[in-house]
């Protein structure tokens, strides 16, 4: 059986973390405002739904990918670079993993978008 309190407890929790992401991290804010707007052009567009596929999949993997980075930038703050020289590696890694993901997407969305112009 599902227990409604525990489901909602964390539903809380996750909005809770969503929301910090939000407010305490300026690339996650880029990511969900360009989100926003590719939402918006292809709605203006009226895109096929194959193509809101790739969308969706795109600005999914973009955010998660930013989330992912976000802990583990602070999970390495945790331990500092004085504990071990590859901390700041560690950190650039996971940004240049974001990066080529967002750069895929607006190849991606290039694709998509420049037949419409």
């Amino acid at each position: 059986m599902i227990n409604l309190v525990r489901l909602y407890r964390s539903f809380k929790f996750a909005f809770r973390g969503l929301i910090s992401l939000i407010r305490k991290e300026q690339n996650f804010r880029v990511h969900l405002i360009s989100s926003v707007a590719i939402i918006f052009v292809g709605l203006y567009f009226e895109i096929k739904v194959w193509q809101w596929c790739l969308v969706i999949l795109m600005i999914a993997i973009v955010l998660i990918l930013e989330i992912l980075n976000t802990i583990m930038e602070r999970m390495v703050d945790m331990l500092q670079p004085r504990i071990h020289h590859y901390a700041g590696e560690i950190k650039d890694m996971m940004s240049g993993v974001v990066l080529v993901a967002a750069i895929t997407s607006v190849i991606i969305a290039l694709l998509i978008f420049i037949p419409y112009f």
